[in-house]
């Protein structure tokens, strides 16, 4: 079996993935999106990082060994301001939204994981573990809430590697009589009439942010899993959090052994920021005609614990790359045989290796050739650009394009050689202007007329031509 080294956050270290909770099982668990909003560019990074971790895992321990668990946050503060400033029905938005999202991951070729919870269908798990947190002495209510005492947990910090002291003078913490301590977190607060709320032994509320994950991860995947992952932005407080409270209502547990975190995007090498001017979601990209798997091909050149600076320049690279093995799938593979082939062993060492995809992406440009096109068709589906049907939509296109094309090039040559004599060209230049609509290459020349297809290549554009 394939050795899959991770590093793990809270050791600083790149460990082996040695399944334990369940031997030659691997339970993953992501912290996912709030449903208020589409999804930006920084939201789609963990998701599409950790979609190559899952399909890893899957190749690795088989698809039905892997239990991939990635949540929706459907209660909270900013979805309830949504709300009131539209008008809208809370269950509306956040049914939308995570439509929206979904559509949106789709694009980039993000699979669903095995179980996508909201976080509203958990709610009496939330409850109960609020209330053994409260029971053994780690929580205590206050004034309508319920606040974990971070003081009762001895390796609070350990992830984030800094101390109560440290994070106190550095975070904005909220001051508030009802606790004890500035470092307490809410578990549970309480719910006017207008807001969501449950009913509760602390009163009619809902809870925290933290408390939904920890709930959830027990529920679906019990004391102890493998994998923990998320934004480098949730390792303080979210992920702290998660562990303090997760290991004090069970302490019988690890809670997650390896966490993962990726590192945050930038835009042309600026922060991502409305006042700047470069704030993007996934949607206004896709309909600007940027492809998904060009999206994608951009997010995984970079490796996940590095800084990822989204480029117009990258884009256009990685549609070149992605055009270009098209190209040469259409020329010379065949699918059926490339779709039996198991990934190559260079992407998948690439990948064991602290999921490095961009040595994975360098192992499929050395298959950028007649020989491998078979290999390279197979690796683009396992690595997420393509599925097997897209992979072959997109084939078929081009061949059926570049059939139109024989057929034109005659035409042209046909249309020219009148022109030469009629000294008339309008028939050739306006077919000349619809090819290059269409990303057509013309060369005209004394040995004849040539036609190639170039980036975004369109043979819909070439409809009705003939």
């Amino acid at each position: 079996m394939v050795e899959i080294r991770l590093r793990d956050s809270r050791t600083k270290r790149v460990v082996p993935l040695e399944p334990t909770a369940h031997p030659g099982r691997v339970a993953m668990y992501v912290c996912g999106p709030t449903v208020y909003d589409r999804a930006h560019l920084g939201n789609a990074r963990p998701a599409v990082v950790f979609d190559v971790l899952y399909r890893l895992l899957r190749h690795v321990y088989g698809p039905d060994a892997v239990t991939y668990v990635r949540n929706f946050t459907d209660v909270d503060d900013k979805i309830n301001a949504r709300a009131a400033e539209t008008g809208r029905p809370i269950a509306e938005i956040t049914e939308e939204t995570i439509g929206w999202y979904l559509g949106d991951m789709a694009a980039l070729g993000v699979r669903e994981p095995t179980h996508m919870p909201r976080a509203t269908a958990y709610i009496g798990q939330m409850i109960a573990m609020i209330a053994a947190l409260i029971a053994k002495g780690h929580a205590y209510a206050a004034d309508g809430h319920v606040l974990f005492s971070v003081a009762s947990y001895p390796d609070y910090g350990q992830l984030s590697g800094r101390s109560v002291d440290d994070m106190i003078a550095g975070a904005r913490v909220e001051v508030a009589p009802y606790k004890r301590d500035p470092m307490d977190f809410v578990l549970w607060k309480p719910s006017t009439d207008d807001l969501p709320g449950w009913d509760s032994p602390w009163g009619r509320g809902r809870p925290g942010w933290h408390i939904e994950c920890s709930a959830m991860a027990h529920e679906l995947l019990g004391e102890s899993f493998d994998i923990h992952g998320g934004g480098n932005d949730l390792m303080f407080p979210h992920h702290e959090n998660e562990i303090a409270q997760s290991c004090c209502a069970h302490p019988e547990g690890k809670f997650a052994r390896i966490w993962m975190h990726n590192e945050m995007l930038q835009v042309e090498g600026k922060k991502m920021s409305k006042s700047l001017g470069n704030f993007f979601t996934v949607r206004d990209l896709l309909d600007q005609g940027i492809p998904g798997e060009v999206i994608r091909f951009v997010f995984l050149s970079t490796h996940y614990s590095k800084p990822m600076d989204w480029t117009q320049e990258k884009a256009v690279e990685a549609a070149a790359r992605l055009f270009r093995y098209v190209q040469n799938i259409a020329d010379y593979a065949d699918l059926d045989t490339a779709m039996d082939l198991a990934p190559e062993q260079t992407v998948l060492d690439a990948l064991k290796d602290d999921l490095n995809t961009h040595e994975a992406l360098k192992a499929l440009g050395d298959m950028d050739g007649a020989a491998d096109a078979a290999k390279l068709a197979r690796n683009l589906v396992f690595l997420g650009f393509f599925t097997e049907t897209t992979l072959r939509a997109r084939v078929d296109d081009y061949k059926k394009g570049v059939q139109m094309l024989a057929a034109l090039e005659r035409r042209l040559s046909l249309l020219r050689d009148d022109a030469m004599q009629s000294k008339d060209f309008t028939a050739v230049d306006q077919l000349k202007a619809r090819l290059t609509l269409a990303h057509v290459s013309v060369q005209m020349t004394k040995a004849g007329v040539r036609l190639r297809p170039e980036m975004d290549f369109d043979p819909a554009k070439l409809e009705g031509l003939l």
